[in-house]
Parts: structure tokens; sequence; C-alpha cells
């Protein structure tokens, strides 16, 4: 997939006669950052993980794989989406507003630094939120072009899954993230959880990922 900043591949998966795609993240493929430890293809799974347990299904299912052809790495399920879509036309919808809330919730929970308009995908008579690997940092890094929802309240039924997560995230995550960074993402979900409204971008951080599609 050429456009891609790290190595990311199409694939087929085989499981007996079934055949599916799927996106294939290695770690070899990783271009180092300075801001964010190695091992993004972990935080992709994580980030599903987080979506499965919440019970949003946000994230196409992800899993690890260490028998990759560039070794151990990510998979995830290829979601075959309308690609002339993306955050900024399925805001133009308001029906696909309560989903776009959700995924800027979840966003602020995983604290997503590389949220563009290109990672919301609409398959499936629903939108779902790809390239995860920037996520769940200790330190505040939120970066997304989702701050069109600022002032508007988290639903109930959103906040009552959030305080779920914090109490009890998934067992999964001690393999796939650091013990400091687990802490961080249960303050992160009993904060959420107790937010009147969602936040506007402090003008005084870097708030928009670049580019913002």
């Amino acid at each position: 997939m050429p456009w891609s900043s790290n190595a990311t591949f199409l694939a087929t998966v085989h499981c007996g006669d079934d055949h599916r795609a799927a996106v294939y993240k290695p770690y070899r493929g990783e271009r180092p950052l300075w801001d964010f430890p190695d091992g993004l293809y972990r935080r992709e799974v994580a980030a599903f993980e987080v979506s499965a347990a919440l019970g949003w299904g946000v994230v196409p299912e992800t899993v690890l794989r260490d028998e990759g052809p560039l070794g151990e790495g990510s998979l995830q399920r290829f979601v075959d989406a309308d690609f002339a879509q993306h955050y900024f036309t399925l805001l133009e919808e308001e029906r696909w507003h309560d989903d776009l809330l959700q995924m800027a919730v979840f966003d602020l929970v995983v604290n997503n630094a590389d949220r563009k308009g290109g990672h919301c995908l609409l398959a499936e008579g629903r939108i779902w939120g790809i390239d995860n690997g920037l996520c769940f940092h200790t330190q505040a890094k939120l970066r997304t072009v989702i701050w069109d929802f600022g002032g508007v309240g988290v639903p109930d039924l959103l906040r009552d899954d959030l305080e779920r997560l914090a109490d009890d995230p998934p067992e999964r995550l001690e393999g796939l993230l650091k013990e400091a960074e687990i802490t961080a993402l249960r303050r992160r979900a009993s904060a959420a959880a107790r937010l009147a409204v969602l936040p506007d971008p402090d003008p005084n951080v870097r708030a928009y990922p670049w580019p913002l599609v």
C-alpha cells in the first residue's frame, strides 16, 4: 500500500477454502519516531481490544501474527470501504453524527495522536476507524480532525461503557502495552465518563494531524 508512512501490505488470509483480505503491518517496516516507542503494530491490536471491550466495534478485527512474510506484525481485516468518503464528507450527513461522536470519544480515551479524515471509513453500513498505531501514549497527544463535537454531551450509554473499561480493562492489553500505558488508559476512560461535554481543541497545543485527510 504505497501511500503509507510505514510498510503496509494488502494480504490474503487463508483458512481452508475461506480467503479474506487483510492489512499486514510488520514490525520490520516501522520507521523510528522520536515521540513514540517502537512496536506500533501492538498498539493497532490494542486499539481493537479496547474497541471490542467497550462493545463499540469501531476498529476492524486486528490480531498479532509472528509468522508473516516479514516477521511479527499486526493483521487487520481489510474493510472494503467507499474510499471517496472520509470524515469531512461523512460529517455533511447528519445520520453519521452519532457514529462520528462515538469515534471522537474513542480517540479521546485511547489518546489517538493521528486521526486523519481518511482514517474514517464507511463500509458495511457503519464507520470504522483504521490506522490506530499512534495511540496509548502516557502523555497527552490527542491529534484529530474530529473536533466538531466540542461542547456536545457524551451519551449515557457511552459513559457506562467507559466506566466499565476504567474498572476492568481487557487482560490482553497486558501483552500489548506497558503497565503505565494501561493505567493512563484507565484514567482517561474514567475522566471521559465524567465529562459534561466533549472538549474543544486546545489552541496552545498541536491538536490536528498533518495532513488532515
